[in-house]
């Protein structure tokens, strides 16, 4: 797992609840396993309110991730910078096609800044992640993506699977699920409104957001691994689709 940058973490029950009480969005909520949750209750509570995951961690790892031993129990992970809602996503298509990426579970936050960069110079309008099991938007995601998230709208949700259904509901999106299993990514027909949806680093796509995507493509390995960077996967993907958005061809 990587590790946390100390500076990002605010400690202590007080600093915690200011935190939450601010409208800076928040990553996640640390308590210390085993300790007596009375004293903490009204932090948690505001935390399930705004739908942050709350996780218990032993009091080593809460000590290495403050950086002081006195954290009273808690410590809490605030966002590097604002999430973005779908009609920020929507404005920025303006009258293009909507061509989204969605993130389901990656976990590191340098693959999902690689993302972000990649997503944003392919000409993406939005990046979907889901609030819980994912890396967010913290300061290491921030610096991978170099610049990239300020410019290109980061949106979290509480349940991919939902938001696909809207989506082809309301937006008429097409799902490509990049996988092991499925067609070779350059065979397929990218165009109209386009979601490309990207696994964890380990699980790869769950089997319920899976199952809503229409199309499942593949890059050929042809050398001793099975699998490549979740990031460079969707790197090689995005830009096949930018190709037949901008209707270049090979010579």
């Amino acid at each position: 797992m990587n590790e946390t940058p100390k500076t990002e973490i605010v400690a202590g029950r007080n600093p915690v609840l200011e935190l939450l009480r601010s409208p800076r969005e928040v990553e996640c909520v640390y308590l210390q396993a085993g300790l007596e949750k009375g004293p903490l209750g009204r932090i948690i509570a505001l935390a399930r309110e705004r739908g942050i995951p709350v996780k218990d961690v032993t009091a080593e790892k809460l000590q290495a991730l403050s950086g002081i031993p006195s954290h009273q129990g808690v410590a809490a992970l605030p966002a590097a910078q604002a999430y973005s809602s779908l009609e920020e996503v929507y404005e920025r298509a303006g009258d293009e096609p909507l061509f989204l990426v969605l993130a389901d579970g990656l976990e590191d936050p340098h693959n999902l800044g690689a993302l972000i960069r990649t997503a944003e110079a392919a000409g993406a309008h939005g990046v979907i992640i889901p609030k819980r099991h994912s890396a967010g938007l913290t300061a290491a995601a921030a610096k991978a993506a170099a610049g990239a998230a300020a410019h290109l709208p980061v949106v979290r949700v509480p349940n991919l699977a939902a938001l696909m259904d809207q989506l082809k509901r309301e937006k008429g999106l097409w799902f490509y699920c990049a996988d092991m299993d499925g067609e070779p990514w350059c065979t397929v027909d990218y165009s109209g409104a386009v979601g490309l949806v990207v696994g964890s680093e380990g699980n790869g796509v769950s089997r319920l957001v899976k199952e809503k995507c229409d199309f499942v493509v593949s890059l050929p390995m042809k050398g001793k691994i099975n699998s490549l960077n979740a990031s460079v996967a969707a790197g090689i993907v995005l830009y096949e689709v930018a190709r037949q958005r901008l209707g270049l061809r090979a010579k």
